[in-house]
């Protein structure tokens, strides 16, 4: 049997991933938990489950501090309606990431994913499975942004540039740039490649919103951007951008 923990705020969400979880004999739902303060308490005072399906945003905070918080050996099957936790999720022994609604099949390949990767005695390498994970490829295709106490969803397709300004990092949409969470490392690892490019140290570009590429004899490469007026791609990124434009 796999012992299994659900990590969830919402009850009927909860109540119906726990429906979805009894159509599989191997699970054992061992408990329940809906904040990071009684995740972190639970983790403490139990035996750690083989495996966690769990939601990110909680009541009191995110479900990561509660790992941060209490180490597990288990691994995490994330539940959420958000994507733009991906890279930080994979950090912390996940083995998967299901966008809610969750479909059938999509927890069914969950489950044997995480079968696939523990051998018939039920030992578990942790460090194996880890690099196995860091072969999967995740790509970012919504990011949640703050607008005040307001939140909104922003399609990456929507954004123009990703830039860096007095350390923080910005998206541009047609209408504004909002503040992110990410680096620009981070989001150089989980956008998708043949859409965005880091074009210099300050700048991601999409290359939808290219109006028109300038060159030079001395190879300075200068992009005529929306809304940006002009990006310049730094001279040891030149050829790799060409390659890009191409690919």
């Amino acid at each position: 049997m796999i012992k299994t923990v659900i990590i969830e705020d919402e009850k009927p969400a909860s109540r119906k991933l726990e429906r979805m979880l009894n159509e599989f004999p191997e699970i054992e739902l061992v408990g329940k938990i809906e904040s990071v303060e009684e995740g972190v308490q639970w983790f403490s005072e139990n035996e750690h489950p083989q495996l966690i399906f769990s939601d990110i945003v909680l009541g009191d905070g995110l479900s990561f501090d509660i790992f941060e918080k209490v180490p597990t050996k288990g691994f995490i099957i994330y539940t959420t309606a958000f994507d733009q936790y991906t890279l930080k999720a994979f950090k912390l022994n996940s083995i998967d990431y299901l966008l809610k609604p969750i479909l059938d099949e999509d927890l069914a390949g969950a489950i044997e994913k995480y079968k696939s990767f523990i051998p018939s005695d039920n030992s578990v390498n942790s460090q194996e499975i880890k690099q196995l994970i860091k072969k999967e490829k995740t790509t970012l295709s919504r990011i949640l942004v703050k607008i005040g106490y307001n939140l909104k969803i922003v399609q990456t397709h929507e954004i123009s540039c990703f830039f860096s300004e007095n350390k923080i990092v910005y998206l541009q949409t047609q209408e504004r740039s909002f503040p992110s969470d990410f680096t620009l490392d981070e989001l150089e690892d989980t956008l998708d490649e043949k859409k965005f490019f880091r074009v210099n140290r300050q700048f991601i570009i999409n290359s939808d919103y290219i109006k028109n590429i300038h060159t030079s004899p001395n190879y300075k490469v200068e992009l005529e951007f929306q809304p940006q007026e002009e990006i310049t791609v730094s001279r040891d990124r030149v050829k790799d951008f060409k390659d890009w434009l191409v690919s």
